[in-house]
């Protein structure tokens, strides 16, 4: 088994900076609530900028010494300085992709004529004044006319751009930065339909090119609601979809008739998802009403009155991932205990086909057109790299047009579904995956990853920290947690609101399982989460710090007392719920990490990871929890905070900032599970 010699000794941080605490106390609901490091919460004042200084040499100071640093950054290089591609669209007879050379930082926009064409560069951020942190981001494109957002380090936001692919040039208005949700181009590229959020709420605007834009759609809506609109393939129609937050129970649906202006409604008032896509004058609906594991509906846009809609793909055993229109026919992508499935039906919802896809792993839906033969798709697993193959929906034959050739090692490794039961009695899935040849002494270096949240699934895919992990003999596990979408959307609601801690219980569940079963032990054990995933592990090591080795708590939401009032956390009030109400109050704080941190407790080593160009999850919670836990632990291991200033949650970092910023976060994991 390859354990490398150099973790058979932990290196012993200093003591952390000291950091000045405050007498901040809220009342809220007759309860006083401490908060002694809110004057963190203001990012741009001297002292916080001052303090990020001191957290960043006490980080570089514990992270750099780590003898295994250097072979890891080698190794993330490795992976990384590869060709890669992503974001295939076809439209208009031609492909277009980003694709990065290995020695690029930045993604290139490019296009082929055809399928088989020869990449021709269309974008290039890389010389854009030398600033390597500036990206192309969020294409759209007809095949003639282009739409692009220009993104500033991990940002949300960007600024919006328009190219004429023939003339290969930028034409038309710059649009200001902004949250840009959706944008559509008309075919002669003259006009775009775009939906901006705006603090007010979300706005949809018609802009007719070289004339103000007008806004048609959205007035009415408040700052917690989401909207998207999308043009249909022949341009005919606008649907508009309003959420009410990341966690919709019930989606609005109008589709705008562009001819002669009418808007027709699809869905006011049913309480249910509902998302689609049209083909000619069909609405093609999928959704979850009168159906948990949803359904698709065709409803006729000339006749659009409920008792006419007609079920044409009805609701099995498995959850509905998605539904997507490509060449005439209806893809839908299911998850059968975990195990994505594609298949193809016929608008009246006859089975054409199962689209065959290579094994276990992460498979997205078919995408193309309504009208065009030509559909891709994508496939990753934990030993696959990123592969993209084009299908002819006719023919129902597929081709492999690019993988991401990343040097793997040779190895035999297993990878295996696994089930535990968690605190409640319910069956939990994981994927662990190891060498085959590793030997279950409990003395294994483990990394546990979780999400658990927004009704999103968790699939086996390709990792460079599952694929180093695994090359150094470690057990590397995915698990699906409730709150995700894995079965369906009973498996989201045991997992949101009042039934949060659940998700946490799972994740702990997990943990258990595998030191029980000789997998490993509470000091090989590290835990890994972002965002969402980063609130889970920070409520798991609150809550059963001895149970862990290692801590990676990237871009994390941790105060859920304020979470709220802070970036775009208004959109997650229907998944967190609000300490403005009382009763889910009550709930928030009992898993509230930064409100469960204990003085005196030995936590494990632990890393929080964020930076100044977190546009959605507010950097205040990675530097409120760092204070907090660095004043609270009472033991010897280390509480960093990793700050990049230019880091957020939309990546868009240099390939070289990137290889660093893995090599911090895995050599800082490693040192503290490998040694034995």
């Amino acid at each position: 088994m390859k354990l490398l010699l150099l973790f058979t000794t932990m290196l012993i941080a200093a003591p952390p900076p000291e950091t000045r605490k405050d007498d901040v106390v809220d009342t809220l609901h007759g309860v006083k609530v401490l908060d002694p490091y809110r004057w963190l919460e203001d990012q741009q004042s001297p002292e916080t900028r001052a303090w990020l200084k001191q957290q960043d040499a006490y980080m570089r100071a514990y992270v750099d010494k780590l003898p295994q640093r250097a072979s890891i950054v080698k190794r993330i290089t490795e992976f990384n300085r590869v060709e890669t591609a992503s974001g295939f669209t076809y439209a208009g007879g031609r492909l277009f992709h980003m694709r990065r050379a290995p020695e690029q930082d930045q993604s290139v926009l490019v296009m082929r004529q055809g399928v088989d064409g020869k990449d021709e560069v269309l974008i290039d951020p890389n010389p854009w004044g030398g600033a390597k942190s500036i990206s192309v981001r969020d294409y759209t494109s007809n095949g003639k006319k282009i739409a692009y957002g220009v993104q500033k380090g991990g940002e949300d936001e960007v600024q919006l751009h328009f190219y004429d692919v023939d003339a290969r040039k930028d034409y038309g208005p710059v649009l200001p930065r902004a949250r840009y949700m959706t944008v559509s181009l008309l075919p002669d590229g003259q006009s775009a339909y775009y939906v901006i959020a705006t603090p007010q709420g979300p706005r949809l605007y018609e802009h007719k090119f070289g004339s103000e834009a007008k806004e048609i759609f959205g007035g009415h809506l408040g700052p917690m609601m989401l909207m998207i609109a999308n043009l249909s393939a022949d341009a005919r129609y606008l649907s508009i979809m309003v959420l009410e937050g990341s966690a919709s129970a019930k989606n609005q649906v109008y589709v705008l008739r562009l001819s002669d202006g009418m808007r027709i409604t699809v869905n006011e008032s049913i309480a249910a998802r509902f998302s689609g896509s049209i083909g000619g004058d069909t609405y093609f609906a999928l959704t979850n009403w009168k159906a948990p594991q949803q359904r698709v509906v065709a409803i006729d846009l000339n006749n659009p009155a409920q008792e006419k809609w007609k079920e044409v793909v009805p609701q099995g055993k498995w959850n509905i991932e998605s539904m997507r229109l490509v060449g005439g026919h209806l893809a839908v992508h299911t998850l059968e205990n975990v195990q994505p499935k594609i298949r193809l039906y016929t608008p009246a919802g006859k089975l054409v086909r199962e689209v065959a896809l290579p094994g276990h792993g992460s498979a997205a839906n078919l995408s193309g057109e309504w009208d065009s033969d030509v559909a891709i798709s994508n496939f990753s697993s934990l030993f696959q790299p990123p592969t993209t193959y084009v299908h002819s929906i006719a023919k129902g034959t597929r081709r492999e047009i690019h993988q991401t050739k990343v040097p793997l090692e040779k190895m035999p490794v297993t990878l295996d579904q696994k089930w535990f039961t968690s605190k409640d009695g319910t069956k939990v899935p994981m994927f662990v995956a190891h060498k085959k040849d590793i030997k279950l002494d409990g003395k294994n270096p483990a990394l546990l990853y979780g999400y658990g949240g927004f009704n999103l699934s968790t699939l086996p895919q390709f990792s460079q920290f599952g694929a180093w992990w695994i090359e150094h003999g470690g057990v590397f596990v995915i698990v699906n947690l409730r709150g995700g979408a894995e079965f369906g959307e009973p498996w989201h609601e045991k997992g949101m609101l009042a039934n949060k801690q659940n998700v946490f219980d799972d994740f702990i569940g997990a943990a258990e399982w595998l030191i029980a079963n000789k997998y490993t032990s509470p000091k090989h054990l590290a835990i890994r989460g972002g965002s969402n995933g980063g609130l889970l592990v920070g409520a798991a090591m609150t809550q059963r710090p001895e149970l862990f080795g290692a801590v990676s708590c990237g871009i994390p939401l941790l105060d859920m007392v304020r979470y709220h009032m802070f970036k775009v956390a208004r959109y997650w009030v229907p998944e967190y719920g609000s300490s403005e109400d009382p009763k889910q109050f009550e709930y928030i704080l009992k898993y509230s990490p930064y409100h469960n941190v204990k003085p005196g407790t030995k936590y494990p080593a632990t890393m929080i990871l964020s930076g100044d160009n977190d546009t959605r999850v507010d950097p205040l919670h990675a530097r409120k929890m760092a204070a907090l836990l660095q004043a609270a632990n009472g033991g010897d291991k280390p509480i960093l905070l990793h700050y990049d200033t230019e880091g957020g949650h939309s990546g868009g970092l240099p390939v070289a900032k990137q290889v660093e910023n893995i090599a911090d976060e895995l050599a800082f994991l490693a040192a503290n599970t490998f040694a034995r």
